[in-house]
């Protein structure tokens, strides 16, 4: 594995902090050639990847396409297990990015200016465990997670609707079942 530069890392460790991964805005201070270097190295690594900036959402742009659009940097499954960040979380977060059609909002990202916000991305984490549970192919019913997490309903409900839902954009559907209630799933990419 090639060596990460301290830049590198801060780059990668602060993006694992921000809503959908956000590697942007870049720290103070590395900007012009030194920023382009920087990047274009860890998108070859495939540390970074490139992708549709949401302009509604005021994501800071990484580059102008020229068409009133712009592009912005991600950090990727490989870049977070290169500062040893377990990618459970990150590559849920990718693959529904990558997945949304373009002008589509950005339910993943919240605005650039509200700073960054912690995203549990280890494994083991009840986070984690949450979206293990909802990936299963019979998906988790409330009851499943108060039982596996140790949560009360509310909490079971407030994490599907307002971490995964509204925070990481995870399209997760909800299903009611006679025998098990409302069942939540998560379609694993």
């Amino acid at each position: 594995m090639p060596k990460m530069t301290d830049t590198q890392s801060i780059i990668l460790t602060r993006a694992a902090s921000r809503p959908g991964n956000l590697a942007m805005p870049l720290p103070d201070g590395l900007a012009g050639a030194a920023a382009k270097m920087t990047v274009t190295k860890m998108i070859e690594r495939g540390w970074l990847e490139e992708v549709d900036a949401n302009l509604r959402r005021d994501e800071p742009l990484w580059r102008e396409t020229g068409d009133g659009h712009g592009t912005t940097l991600i950090a990727t499954e490989a870049g977070l297990d290169a500062i040893g960040i377990d990618p459970v979380v990150a590559s849920t977060v990718s693959s529904v990015r990558k997945a949304r059609p373009a002008g589509k909002p950005a339910e993943a990202v919240a605005k650039a200016g509200d700073g960054p916000k912690l995203i549990s991305l280890h494994q083991g984490t009840k986070q984690a465990l949450l979206i293990e549970l909802l990936q299963r192919p019979e998906g988790a019913s409330i009851q499943d997670i108060v039982k596996e997490l140790e949560w009360l309903p509310h909490t079971a409900r407030g994490a599907i609707s307002g971490a995964l839902k509204k925070k990481l954009g995870l399209p997760i559907t909800s299903e009611k079942q006679p025998e098990r209630g409302t069942v939540y799933k998560l379609e694993a990419e």
